[in-house]
């Protein structure tokens, strides 16, 4: 069942003036990064207390790692979907199912969550994702081996 809010996500063309605003302006602490094969940071989770995050990826980098196309970005176009954290994910997922909506499979995510997606009728995005011992939302810990 839904428990919180869990993170926003947004791409970027400019990930070191993001996270510069977020850590060095407003103060933020980043929790921990997702990093591309070449070992170079692409995204950035930002603590906004009570495990919940901004969620920062660089479009290009991103579009490398999980596919999708480069847009020049705008303002408006820079949002991509939000999460909400829930618990007993396989049995949420048959709720919804039941319910008449479609929902993904549940996958492992590269932050070491379990995840499923939907979407709402306008056509967002909808994240759902339950956190375990190794994910890296609670651990801060990327294990890169």
């Amino acid at each position: 069942m839904i428990r919180q809010l869990a993170h926003l996500n947004f791409v970027t063309d400019n990930l070191s003036q993001i996270v510069d605003f977020y850590v060095n302006k407003l103060g933020m602490k980043v929790k921990f990064t997702l990093n591309h094969a070449h070992g170079q940071p692409f995204g950035y989770y930002f603590e906004c207390g009570n495990s919940t995050f901004l969620e920062f990826f660089d479009q290009k980098m991103a579009s490398q790692v999980w596919g999708g196309m480069i847009k020049e970005l705008t303002v408006g176009t820079r949002y991509k979907h939000f999460c909400l954290e829930v618990t007993g994910l396989e049995e949420y997922c048959r709720l919804l199912k039941s319910r008449g909506l479609e929902v993904s499979d549940i996958t492992m995510g590269m932050d070491h969550s379990r995840q499923a997606w939907i979407s709402d009728p306008d056509g967002n995005r909808i994240e759902l994702m339950e956190y375990g011992a190794s994910s890296l939302q609670l651990t801060g810990v990327q294990d890169n081996s």
